[in-house]
């Protein structure tokens, strides 16, 4: 998210144009409260039908994910970070009965693609769009480690960058609502980092993404999947949503600082935990590659 943290912004919106106080509003004039149709729904999940089929994945613990009111779902990134978090939403939808609301990086906010993600209820990831969320009682779900978590560095399988990361920590503290730890595996299983962002052999991408002013920090690295293709090996992916973590310690704490840190080390800890859960999961499922789902599926 952003570092603007101010609350979000209450407006109300004449037949003149002028702004009242009043309703809340969202950045990009994303809507308040989405409703994606059945018919929506369904057509997302055809566009990433091959993707699920590819990866078949597994989903635990979605139970733990509150059926209604607040909640701030924190995850982790993988490589690349869009791959497999499309396959999250539609599966909390069905499980859960609620649209999960994203906080989407800013270089996503573009026209075309803004609109799609305001459709299906995600918004610029903004500390007064997250606010705004939360007070209007949604579930929320944020990466705390951005793009940095998706754009890997090689050495750094499952690593979570969340140094300095405590803004979602003050989102849960100053709105009181649950957090729920939500581990995700799986993506960096299917690719191999060739070269990585930094390498000098990335440079002229360095360069191009620094001329469309993208940090060059962001700089995605070169993958290859299958042999050298960059097609993704079928690794299955893992899901696991924790049990949400009450904030009520944090509330009236003196130091907002220091509360948002620890509650950010619980989390990470809570995450930690899930990851290793689905570690272990990974490595006892016959299933894990698509040969490994094949051979299950035969009738001897």
């Amino acid at each position: 998210m952003s570092n603007d943290q101010r609350g979000p912004e209450i407006v109300n919106e004449n037949r003149t144009g002028s702004v009242e106080q009043g309703d809340r509003i969202l950045s990009d004039n994303a809507p308040l409260n989405p409703t994606p149709s059945e018919w929506e729904i369904r057509a997302f999940e055809a566009v990433f039908a091959p993707v699920s089929a590819w990866a078949s994945p597994r989903f635990y613990g979605l139970e733990n994910i509150p059926a209604e009111g607040p909640v701030l779902i924190v995850a982790n990134h993988n490589l690349l970070g869009g791959i497999d978090a499309p396959l999250l939403m539609p599966a909390i939808l069905r499980a859960r009965g609620r649209l999960v609301r994203g906080l989407a990086e800013h270089v996503l906010m573009v026209p075309g693609v803004r609109h799609i993600l305001h459709r299906f209820g995600a918004v610029r990831g903004t500390r007064n769009n997250c606010l705004a969320l939360l007070e209007q009682g949604e579930a929320v779900v944020v990466f705390p480690g951005g793009g940095r978590e998706a754009i890997r560095r090689k050495g750094e399988k499952y690593v979570l960058k969340w140094e300095g990361r405590t803004g979602f920590a003050r989102m849960a503290i100053q709105a009181g609502v649950p957090v729920v730890p939500l581990a995700m595996i799986g993506v960096d299983d299917a690719f191999d980092i060739v070269f990585d962002g930094q390498h000098p052999v990335m440079r002229p991408l360095r360069w191009t993404c620094s001329l469309l002013g993208i940090n060059p920090e962001l700089n995605p690295p070169m993958v290859k999947g299958i042999g050298p293709t960059p097609l993704p090996r079928p690794e299955r992916f893992y899901y696991s949503a924790g049990v949400p973590i009450d904030p009520t310690p944090w509330l009236e704490a003196e130091d907002l600082d220091a509360a948002a840190a620890d509650l950010r080390d619980v989390v990470r800890k809570g995450l930690e935990e899930e990851l290793q859960f689905l570690f272990n999961e990974r490595d006892r499922d016959s299933g894990r590659t698509l040969v490994g789902r094949l051979r299950g599926a035969l009738p001897f």
